[in-house]
């Protein structure tokens, strides 16, 4: 039986085996921790029912795909994930080259269907703090509206963020979607989390993947999540994508539109800032 109340010191000696010789001490979770031999490993907690299950099996569908790097899971049970720590570099433009490349070809190694969850993974996930659903569905606009934008919109509704009157604006959208989701494309093999803080630059000057969402969607979700905070050298980073995958005509048009799960989610879990975001993605997407 897993004692829930042992330290990550000894979750990491535990799940990996080896005995701990140091860590540093860090508020919250992912804590590092030194094993023997002077390796450094991360150490994260989760306590939601399926949280770590989904994220070991995310970062290891991530990595079926031999595309872009994520550490490696050196050990997990139902609360913990043992994983190598990267050493941290400083990015640069020939890594965000890379790192577009790597993307598309992510993405390329697909997905049985929209929302499909990775092997092993559990249809109820998460997304940071938020529950994430992952329903089959063949045809993206109706499953995008349905799983990824009403279910957000009804919860900030729920707690007040957004008025009734301001949810109607998003379903205005979906009613729209079929129209501003460009062509059809096969569902792509999503981070599904990618914002700047689950990009990590090596010191080896390669980026690493963190925190996955991972799930079957559209690939030009993953791009625009990208671009919602800010990401290093990103247009370095769109150019590699573009010239391994190039993206159909319009994308710049829709990233609002892509844009809107991510805002949704943020409005559910931080307020009212958010949701204004949203919102403003929203009438510009019915603008078109």
């Amino acid at each position: 039986m897993v004692n829930r109340d042992e330290d990550p010191g000894q979750a990491a000696s535990r799940l990996t085996g080896r005995p701990v010789t140091g860590g540093r001490a860090v508020p919250g979770s992912p804590a590092e921790v030194l094993l023997d031999g002077g390796t450094a490993v991360m150490v994260k907690r989760g306590d939601a029912p399926g949280a770590v299950r989904a994220e070991v099996a995310g970062l290891r569908w991530l990595a079926a795909a031999d595309a872009v790097r994520v550490p490696a899971v050196l050990g997990h049970d139902e609360h913990w994930m043992v994983s190598e720590r990267v050493p941290a570099g400083q990015p640069g433009p020939a890594a965000a080259l890379r790192f577009g490349r790597a993307l598309a070809a992510l993405h390329a190694a697909g997905a049985p269907h929209f929302g499909a969850p990775p092997p092993g993974g559990p249809e109820e996930a998460y997304i940071g703090l938020a529950p994430m659903r992952n329903a089959p569905g063949a045809d993206w606009p109706r499953w995008y509206a349905e799983h990824r934008v009403l279910p957000y919109v009804r919860g900030a509704v729920d707690r007040g963020t957004l008025s009734p009157a301001e949810a109607a604006v998003f379903e205005r959208v979906c009613d729209r979607l079929p129209d501003l989701a460009g062509p059809a494309e096969p569902p792509a093999r999503l981070h599904g989390d990618l914002w700047n803080g689950n990009v990590l630059w090596g010191a080896d000057g390669e980026v690493r993947l963190i925190d996955p969402a991972a799930h079957g969607g559209h690939r030009e979700t993953d791009l625009a999540m990208l671009e919602l905070f800010g990401c290093p050298h990103l247009e370095r980073v769109l150019a590699g994508y573009e010239e391994a995958a190039p993206t159909a005509g319009g994308r710049r048009e829709r990233v609002g539109m892509h844009q809107l799960f991510p805002l949704l989610v943020h409005a559910v879990l931080f307020g009212r800032g958010y949701a204004e975001r949203a919102l403003a993605a929203a009438r510009d997407a019915l603008a078109r």
